[in-house]
């Protein structure tokens, strides 16, 4: 037998046939091992096991916390609205003011008379239309948050929260 009759039909010796399935493994394996470790860090199991979480739990902990927000009521404001005709509307207002420093409740409370003659002025220029619906709630409580912001000028006033609107 000559060395052309010893070789398989396929044309590949024995030795051949065996690094193909090396060389095969070899690209394989860290192709898996990689899709593994994805899997892992992206839902969360390999990031505790690695010390992802000691590193976040550090830096919230050296972030100071932040300064909780104040409320102050306000007084309840009566006033009539601006409607055409002979019938005279009302609105009464109960709220509260969300400032952002426990600090500035006292220069608030300094400016309440001219928290509410500001409140007041505004309410009367209002018509009654004007104040219908979630629109008109939204809009009169950026016009309050806007005064209220310049007449308590070194207290920052964010939020302007209604216990009750009635308008009549």
């Amino acid at each position: 037998m000559s060395a052309e009759e010893a070789k398989p039909e396929g044309g590949e010796t024995p030795a051949t046939k065996k690094g193909g399935r090396k060389k095969l493994m070899l690209l394989a394996l860290p192709v898996v091992v990689a899709a593994i470790g994805a899997g892992l860090w992206f839902s969360g199991v390999l990031k505790p096991l690695l010390g992802g979480d000691h590193a976040q739990e550090t830096a919230e902990a050296a972030t100071p916390p932040a300064p909780q927000p104040a409320f102050v009521d306000l007084p309840d404001i009566v006033s009539n609205l601006n409607a055409p005709g002979r019938r005279a509307s009302f609105v009464r207002v109960k709220a509260k003011l969300e400032v952002s420093r426990q600090e500035d409740v006292a220069t608030v409370q300094a400016a309440m008379p001219r928290l509410i003659d500001l409140f007041s002025t505004y309410l009367r220029e209002v018509r009654p239309e004007e104040l219908r619906g979630s629109a008109g709630s939204h809009r009169l409580r950026e016009e309050l948050i806007a005064r209220a912001s310049l007449a308590a000028a070194p207290a920052r006033v964010t939020d302007v929260l209604f216990v009750e609107i009635l308008v009549q």
